[in-house]
């Protein structure tokens, strides 16, 4: 599926309710883990970081590589598993490679994190 067939939701909340509101299924979990444990690394958040950075554009790992004083290979590798975890995606043209970012899977992991409507329904500001 090439990134231009990819919806784009104006509210992501208006497809989903909070997965605050009931607890996560074993499945679900491990899919959500996976997410979280591509992030736990300080090089791949930052690149994911960079490439959110263009507001849904795409940046090349030309540029992605010139940001860090690691080698290529390591670069690769981090790059990798964010797009294992489905954080990323990528198209290789010629010899460059261009990153984007899957906004489907990051809301994901964003709607675990937003207690705020659990802590509306309760009234708790903790």
């Amino acid at each position: 599926m090439s990134r231009q067939e990819l919806p784009v939701l104006a509210d992501p909340s208006a497809c989903c309710a909070p997965m605050v509101t009931e607890a996560l299924t074993e499945d679900a979990a491990a899919a959500l883990a996976r997410g979280f444990k591509a992030l736990g690394d300080p090089v791949r958040l930052r690149l994911l970081s960079l490439i959110a950075a263009r507001a849904g554009g795409e940046v090349c790992v030309c540029e992605l590589t010139d940001a860090f004083t690691l080698t290529g290979p390591t670069i690769s590798h981090h790059l990798k598993v964010l797009r294992e975890a489905g954080l990323i995606d990528c198209q290789r043209r010629g010899t460059w490679v261009y990153y984007w970012i899957v906004p489907a899977r990051l809301a994901a992991l964003s709607q675990l994190l937003d207690v705020s409507a659990a802590a509306a329904s309760t009234g708790s500001t903790r």
